[in-house]
C-alpha cells in the first residue's frame, strides 16, 4: 500500500508497536531517577575501581549542566530522565556454565528476537554471548574460547 506522509505519519503515531515485549524474569532493579547516589551505586555494583566511579560521577555533573537540542523536523516528547531506571540485571549467576542453567524464559527471549540459541550451538565455528540487560550471562563454545585465549566479560 501507498502512502502519503500524512498517512504514514497518522499510522505511526496510532499503531501499537508490535515488536515490543516483556521478558518475565527476577531482575535486580534500582528505583527510577539519577543522581549521585544511583551512580556510585551502580558503580559498586559493577565492582569498579575509585577511578571509574569519579569518572562516572565527572560525566553526570557535566550531563547535568547540558541543555537537550532543538532537533530540526524531530518533534518527540521530551523524556523525563527522573522516570528511568538506569540499573537493572538479571538475578541468578554472573555466568552460567552451560546453556542448561541459564532461565528457560531469558532463552525464549532470544527466540522471540530470531536467534536461535539452541541453533548457534550446532553451527560450527560460532559462538553467541548471550546478554541481558547490559549484563553477559552465557557463552556458547565457553570452553573451546578459553582454550583460544578468548574470554567474554561483561
Amino acid at each position: 500500500m501507498a502512502y502519503t506522509e500524512e498517512e504514514l505519519k497518522k499510522e505511526l503515531e496510532t499503531k501499537e508497536y508490535e515488536y515490543g515485549f516483556v521478558t518475565e524474569i527476577d531482575s535486580d532493579t534500582f528505583p527510577v531517577g539519577l543522581d549521585e547516589e544511583i551512580v556510585t551505586s551502580i558503580s559498586k555494583r559493577k565492582s569498579e575501581p575509585k577511578w571509574m566511579t569519579d569518572w562516572r560521577l565527572k560525566a553526570f555533573k557535566a550531563w547535568k549542566e547540558m541543555e537537550e537540542p532543538d532537533w530540526a523536523n524531530v518533534k518527540y516528547e521530551k523524556p523525563d530522565f527522573q522516570k528511568i531506571s538506569y540499573y537493572s540485571a538479571p538475578k541468578g549467576k554472573a555466568k552460567y556454565d552451560s546453556l542448561d542453567e541459564v532461565d528457560p524464559e531469558l532463552l525464549k527471549t532470544f527466540d522471540k528476537l530470531g536467534i536461535s540459541i539452541n541453533e548457534q550451538k550446532k553451527l560450527a565455528g560460532v559462538a553467541v554471548d548471550i546478554v541481558m540487560d547490559s549484563v553477559s550471562v552465557a557463552t556458547t563454545f565457553k570452553d573451546t574460547l578459553s582454550k583460544k585465549g578468548i574470554i567474554f566479560c561483561s
